[in-house]
């Protein structure tokens, strides 16, 4: 993400104007201009979700619905997870294939009373609503959301500031959502979030949104937080940031995201197979892939970014970082990459390429920060 002053032809989120008159720094992102962070700077947005609650604004993500008796049966054509045994209020993720098992996109799916709700990436929303009209269009409808916004309430005391305005939205658990009364507007919120910390996701009408935000700002738990701090927490939380750590030649069995396969739709399952590149992820979770997604641990301070190679002590590459930093609340190099698998194993030493010199890491499972999801 580069600095841009000139954003004046992106496309612009609901809460525009209350980032400039919060002081935003905005660069572009997804062809959307979004804050990357505030006056406190990254460092300090990224604690305060660590240590308290940070407000971030997601509304360049894709939001849709699916309606129709057969959605669900019609969305798990698309992908290999269970979306049809999902119970009314529960949320899972999950992504899109493409015939050679490569990812399309990754996906939050909650099953509603009357729909499935789905929020794609900012990226690929445009090509996940084609994706999903041409092959399913005529099995549900496929709506577009376009008049709602998306926020995020990212932190341990996002409970006490969300609850202080609804109370019943401390009932929920991580990967639920429910209809709640937020601010004057009918919300939609899901206790989930992409920072490895507790909080919710809020579906909000775009003309309630800057409402919303300055409700939930004035409570004394909350700060704003920009794109900067929500990818340092992400990484330390150990997750894909989709067209960098995955990407349509990245398999899910190489990312290692096979645990969101669910056994019903694994070979043997009642419903496994049935989506793009079935074949090839099926072989892959029972033969193992030659290369997978791995963390590291910089052994000195140097940080290592994407791009960087990754070698073994004798100089051979065996893959490339994905995404790297310096993790604020680890205090040390962190990054992704895809190596050999034989060299996957955590403890061993490798070493990445930055500016000519090879910088010793230390493979180590993932997250960097421990998961503090709310499951009751």
């Amino acid at each position: 993400m580069s600095a841009d002053t000139s954003t004046s032809a992106l496309l612009q989120t609901p809460l525009h104007d209350l980032h400039l008159e919060l002081g935003a720094r905005m660069v572009p992102f997804a062809g959307y201009a979004m804050p990357v962070n505030y006056p406190a700077g990254i460092l300090a947005e990224h604690r305060q979700c660590r240590e308290s609650a940070a407000l971030f604004d997601v509304s360049h993500m894709g939001q849709l619905r699916l309606v129709g008796e057969d959605a669900a049966r019609a969305l798990e054509s698309l992908v290999p997870v269970d979306v049809v045994d999902l119970g009314v209020g529960r949320q899972r993720y999950g992504y899109f294939t493409n015939p050679t098992g490569g990812l399309l996109d990754d996906l939050m799916i909650t099953r509603r009373a009357d729909d499935l709700f789905l929020v794609v990436n900012a990226g690929c929303k445009d090509a996940d609503t084609r994706h999903l009209i041409t092959h399913i269009g005529h099995r549900c409808q496929v709506i577009p959301m376009p008049e709602r916004a998306l926020l995020a309430l990212q932190g341990p005391k996002a409970v006490d500031a969300l609850a202080r305005i609804n109370a019943g939205v401390a009932s929920l658990t991580f990967m639920t959502g429910g209809h709640y009364a937020l601010a004057g507007a009918d919300c939609y919120v899901t206790r989930s979030g992409y920072t490895g910390e507790d909080g919710f996701e809020i579906s909000v009408p775009a003309t309630h949104a800057i409402a919303l935000a300055r409700t939930l700002l004035a409570q004394g738990e909350v700060q704003p937080a920009g794109l900067g701090a929500r990818d340092t927490l992400r990484l330390e939380a150990g997750l894909c940031l989709y067209g960098h750590d995955i990407h349509a030649a990245t398999s899910p069995i190489e990312a290692g995201l096979g645990w969101a396969i669910q056994k019903v739709r694994r070979p043997g399952g009642a419903r496994a197979g049935g989506y793009p590149g079935a074949s090839v992820i099926e072989g892959q979770l029972t033969q193992g892939v030659t290369h997978k997604r791995v963390g590291l641990v910089g052994l000195e301070r140097v940080p290592v970014r994407e791009g960087a190679t990754v070698h073994d002590a004798q100089g051979r590459k065996l893959g490339t970082v994905t995404s790297g930093t310096t993790g604020p609340s680890v205090n040390q190099p962190i990054a992704m990459a895809y190596v050999a698998a034989n060299h996957a194993a955590p403890g061993n030493t490798l070493h990445a390429e930055v500016r000519g010199k090879r910088l010793p890491m230390k493979v180590v499972a993932m997250p960097f920060a421990p998961h503090r999801y709310f499951r009751g």
